[in-house]
Formats: C-alpha cells, sequence, structure tokens
C-alpha cells in the first residue's frame, strides 16, 4: 500500500491544524496510508523518509520563507540529497501567514526546490477558486488562488483551528488530490512493470 508522510513544523498550532486537515482528505482516498511527522523529529533521522511513497511538506511561512525549524530539517536531508534516496517520489507543499498573501509563494518555492534537488515529482494544487461559481469567498475552495501549493491564511494570534471554511475545505481536497495522483501514478507504474 502506497505511503504518505505529511512532514511539517507548527509553531503555534495553525500549521499542525491545516496538516490534519491535509491528512483527512488523503484519507478518504482507499489504499494509501497517510501519517503525520514533526519536522524536528526527522533532524536527526531522515533517512525515515525513505519508507514513503509521497511527502507533503507544510511549513508556517516566517519572513517570506519556511521556518528556521523546517529549513533544519531540511539541511539534515544533505546524504540522502547525495544518494538521490528521494529520487522519484511525490512531493506537494503546504503553508500558512497570517495575511492573504504574506509572500507564501516564496515559501511554496523553496520547498519546490528542495524536492527538485532530490530527484521528486511535484503536485501542484489544480482546485478552481470556488468564488467564481459564486461561493462566498470565504467558504470558497483555493480562495486565495494558488497553484504551486496549497496556502491558507489565519490571523496573528488567533486560535490555532481559527481559518476560514474555504481554507479548511482547499486543505481537505489537497490532501486527497495528492493521494489520488499518487494511487495513478502506482498504477502507470505497476502496467510498465508488466509491460
Amino acid at each position: 500500500m502506497p505511503r504518505i508522510a505529511i512532514v511539517y513544523h507548527s509553531a503555534h498550532g495553525h500549521t499542525a491544524h491545516l496538516a490534519r486537515q491535509v491528512c483527512a482528505g488523503a484519507r478518504e482516498e482507499a489504499g494509501v496510508e497517510v501519517e503525520r511527522i514533526e519536522a524536528a523529529s526527522l533532524t536527526a533521522r531522515p533517512d525515515a523518509l525513505t519508507a514513503f511513497d509521497g511527502l507533503i511538506l507544510g511549513s508556517p511561512t516566517y519572513l517570506g520563507g519556511v521556518s528556521g525549524t523546517f529549513k533544519t530539517f531540511m539541511d539534515a536531508t544533505g546524504r540522502l540529497w547525495r544518494q538521490q534516496g528521494l529520487k522519484g517520489r511525490l512531493a506537494a507543499g503546504f503553508t500558512v501567514s497570517s495575511l492573504p498573501a504574506g509572500d507564501k509563494q516564496s515559501t511554496l518555492q523553496s520547498m519546490f526546490v528542495f524536492c527538485m534537488q532530490h530527484g521528486m515529482l511535484w503536485v501542484g494544487n489544480p482546485i478552481l477558486p470556488e468564488q467564481h461559481d459564486g461561493v462566498p469567498e470565504a467558504e470558497a475552495a483555493n480562495r486565495l488562488g494558488s497553484w504551486s501549493g496549497l496556502m491558507a491564511q489565519s490571523g496573528h494570534a488567533a486560535p490555532a483551528d481559527a481559518f476560514s471554511p474555504g481554507d479548511l475545505k482547499t486543505a481537505r481536497l489537497f490532501g486527497r488530490n495528492f493521494a489520488q495522483t499518487l494511487l495513478r501514478l502506482g498504477s502507470v507504474q505497476s502496467v510498465a512493470e508488466v509491460a
């Protein structure tokens, strides 16, 4: 059964709450195992990532990039990079900041570059913004219009679960899309191996 790791850092609980929603969405798809892992716990054991077929990375956006804790985790994978131990795995990313823009794009780009250096395959966010179809903005999936990954907003100093319903819906759809993509690629690979 394909395995997905949702690797995240969350200082105040917002990114952890989003990770739970992404996880719930991925688990809606039968035939995958999903595990949430705090990035700091992998710093001393990055080889644990090789047990997974897909990685969904999550970090808050701090000053236009991933958090220091998440960057430390990324840097700890140097030996895996030299060995190309993650090559061919599926990857995606999500982030949250307190403002609608908040330079979240640069956080996703740093995750993307990290995954490309490891030879991974990136899955973006194909969810169409629902406010174009008349759904109220706060309830609309992909209300922030991000295609490279999942972006969400939670007010500064707000409770960890204080997200708009649309951002939570997007997180679940994002997780489910990732799981579906992983299963599709697995089916293609199985057919190729038989041929």
